[in-house]
């Protein structure tokens, strides 16, 4: 039986992949366990503390497979999430999403009870925001400053004068500077592995850089934080970096795939569906799993290899080929064969079951409310593992 925390996991003692209400949200936690030792053991060999992104799961109970017991650390997207684990116990968390000054008040709260909550920032404005609040005797976080180290989102350069500037306001108004984030979004651009051990160097140099600049001011800099998957899995080398933070490896999906860092047989997270209509005259397969159960993510429509909306699979996860779900409208989805394969499609009974790997975990994710828990080779459902939304 599956171990799951103590509350929100319910056990299933009958239920199975053959008798659940489609669509479903299916993950197999012995590949999520297989992922989370991958990883870990690498970060370990290169000396470094893992802050796994849970923003993927959203789940206590897939956090728990990182710290069976423990209270963290651990890295979220958004304000809710942060309340949803530290009311589980996690207290060492990382808000790595820059701060929206109104937001100040909820941060606060959080430090009150006790978590210890590190918060994003890469701008004066910010920083004067932190140190107005912590004027009016506010419980203030710690603070992180954003580093850009590809160009992909935000971030200041690691040579910019108001890295520094900021370091002072905070310093100046009662703010603890713990450091400095970086995250290489761009290493999602690369393909088949190629660029990334590259990314996961510049990532790590526009980190350390930074960090090294802060300190010739006189500004400690205990945290050098950086990651994502693809970077993650490809990094050589980590001198200087202190924390490596990762989120979509939990599940994998086909973006992942066709960046390289994982196989198909990685994937933990997939879509259950069934089979409700034939076109044969379109080369169709209907099912019920549209867009609102897959996602309208396309993630991979600017790879070699075009997924569609999904890579359809029988129901024991084992992809057909070249089936992917060509195309999909609210509640239904059109299976068909690639295009440019010479494949034919499967004979699908109406009623009969298949599930779909996603092209984001993280969207798909999103769409349902329970994770329906399986073991790898199995068909039976050995838990129901609630999911949280919101911001």
């Amino acid at each position: 039986m599956i171990e799951t925390a103590t509350k929100p996991a319910v056990t299933v003692e009958t239920a199975s992949l053959d008798s659940i209400a489609t669509p479903a949200l299916i993950l197999d936690v012995a590949r999520v366990d297989r992922n989370i030792a991958r990883l870990r053991g690498r970060l370990s060999d290169l000396g470094v503390q893992f802050r796994p992104h849970v923003k993927t799961g959203k789940s206590v109970d897939v956090a728990r497979r990182f710290f069976p017991e423990g209270s963290g650390p651990i890295t979220v997207s958004t304000l809710a999430e942060a309340d949803y684990f530290a009311s589980h116990g996690f207290n060492d968390i990382t808000y790595a999403v820059g701060l929206a000054p109104e937001k100040i008040g909820r941060a606060s709260a959080l430090v009150a009870q006790g978590v210890d909550l590190t918060v994003l920032i890469d701008s004066v404005e910010q920083a004067g925001a932190l140190a107005d609040a912590a004027g009016r005797g506010v419980a203030m976080p710690a603070v992180l400053i954003e580093v850009d180290c590809d160009g992909h989102r935000g971030g200041l350069l690691p040579d910019d004068p108001a890295l520094i500037l900021i370091a002072d306001m905070l310093r100046d108004g009662g703010v603890a500077l713990r450091g400095v984030l970086t995250h290489a979004g761009e290493s999602y651009a690369c393909r088949d592995g190629a660029g990334l051990p590259e990314a996961a160097e510049a990532e790590r140099a526009a980190a350390v850089g930074a960090a090294q600049a802060l300190r010739a001011k006189g500004h400690p800099c205990p945290v050098v934080s950086v990651g994502s998957t693809p970077t993650a899995h490809f990094a050589r080398n980590l001198d200087g970096v202190t924390e490596v933070r990762a989120g979509v490896f939990v599940f994998f999906d086909l973006v992942m795939h066709g960046i390289g860092v994982c196989a198909t047989d990685d994937i933990a997270l997939s879509v259950l569906a069934t089979v409700i209509g034939h076109r044969p005259q379109k080369g169709w397969i209907l099912t019920d799993a549209g867009w609102m159960a897959l996602s309208r993510d396309r993630g991979t429509q600017a790879h070699p290899v075009d997924q569609g909306y999904g890579l359809v699979c029988d129901v024991d996860g084992v992809p057909f080929g070249d089936v992917i779900v060509g195309d999909a409208s609210q509640e239904h989805g059109i299976l068909t064969i690639r295009p440019g394969s010479t494949a034919a499609l499967p004979e699908l009974a109406l009623g009969q079951r298949v599930r779909v790997f996603p092209n984001h975990a993280c969207a798909t994710g999103a769409q349902h409310e329970t994770y329906q828990i399986v073991e790898t080779g199995s068909r039976a459902i050995v838990a129901h593992w609630p999911r949280m939304r919101g911001w």
